[in-house]
């Protein structure tokens, strides 16, 4: 009997210090064999926010002992692992060639291949782990650094649809967190605020929303969130607040992904489409709930990752890992990180100033 692919992930992209182990199976969908994940809340929580140095220094501590559990629980002798996959960007680079570089040294101790996957595959692909994915299939990635919607047409093909031309919308969610008084990382708690609140009781901007295709812009829905947040006074305001966002980001989401779902429909002839969401703020159920609401409108069948796996983690790096070791798409020791990475090569870059709609 032909041996199973067996694939160890390394993630540490930003503040999350992560490694796991898939094994290929019958079923085209790998087992998840263990799956670590060390955050480092406690080393930014007084900053409110990820500190790159701090964020590096804490990978050096620990990424030998996480890889070793990631190792431990998997219950695999070292020497069976077919290949070493690592994120290599985007990201922030102090924290990248941390991961890059431990995983370069262990390929080379074991003589194994080196795979480099680029971060936002990682997302791409990770319902992988759970499903079988059909392409071609439309992807919204909404995550703390991204935000963005592409046609997957094939596994390393992607054209963008959209993208966000300032802030992302995990990063709009924390910053809207910690105007409130959220505690660090405040993005994924900003929803329990949201259920106390009154969703109608501040307006707020919903930019670009009627132009500019598939593209988003959340700066002046956060920039509005700070103004009001220096007036208001009361407990309840905040909730209303939180309330109000919520609803704001749910009703940008609802028009932007209608105008996917159009222009993906334009360039592909499938009938039963397929709508993968995946990155940390597809963990957020409101969004969840609506998105689900809105494909089966318009005929599309919606898919998450589990909520373990939506944030950063390390089994999505190593679906990617499986996937290229399969095509032998191997790469050098020499290779470098790289923070920006877009899964478009051919797309043009949108943040800043000039940006055309």
């Amino acid at each position: 009997m032909k041996k199973k692919t067996i694939i160890l992930g390394i993630e540490t992209s930003c503040d999350e210090t992560a490694a796991a182990i898939i094994k290929e199976n019958n079923t085209e969908i790998p087992t998840i064999l263990s799956n670590v994940v060390s955050s480092q809340i406690d080393v930014h929580k007084e900053f409110g926010g990820v500190v790159p140095e701090l964020a590096a220094r804490s990978h050096i501590e620990k990424i030998d002992l996480i890889v070793k559990k990631a190792i431990n629980d998997s219950g695999v002798n070292i020497k069976e692992i077919d290949a070493i996959s690592v994120t290599a960007g985007p990201g922030l680079v102090v924290c990248i060639s941390v991961g890059l570089n431990f995983a370069k040294s262990l390929a080379l101790s074991l003589n194994k291949p080196f795979i480099a996957v680029n971060h936002l595959e990682g997302h791409a692909l990770s319902p992988k782990l759970i499903t079988k994915l059909k392409f071609p299939y439309l992807l919204l990635l909404i995550s703390g650094g991204h935000t963005q919607y592409l046609t997957v047409k094939k596994f390393g093909i992607y054209q963008r649809l959209g993208t966000t031309i300032d802030d992302a919308l995990g990063e709009a969610f924390d910053k809207t967190a910690k105007m409130l008084g959220i505690e660090f990382p405040g993005g994924p708690y900003l929803e329990k605020f949201a259920e106390k609140g009154d969703p109608n009781r501040f307006n707020l901007p919903k930019p670009i929303l009627n132009k500019g295709g598939c593209n988003l812009s959340f700066a002046g829905l956060k920039t509005a969130v700070l103004k009001i947040s220096k007036i208001i006074k009361t407990k309840q305001d905040k909730y209303d607040l939180a309330a109000s966002f919520q609803k704001t980001v749910e009703e940008i989401l609802y028009k932007k992904t209608k105008n996917a779902f159009k222009e993906f429909r334009e360039k592909s002839s499938n009938d039963k489409a397929t709508f993968v969401i995946a990155g940390g703020v597809a963990a957020n159920k409101k969004i969840r709930q609506m998105l689900t609401n809105l494909s089966f409108k318009k005929n599309f069948k919606p898919i998450f990752p589990p909520i373990n796996l939506c944030g950063d983690n390390a089994a999505m790096i190593a679906v990617v890992g499986l996937e290229k070791y399969k095509k032998k798409k191997f790469d050098n020791l020499d290779y470098a990180a790289k923070p920006r990475w877009q899964l478009d090569e051919n797309a043009v870059f949108l943040k800043g100033s000039g940006v055309k709609l």
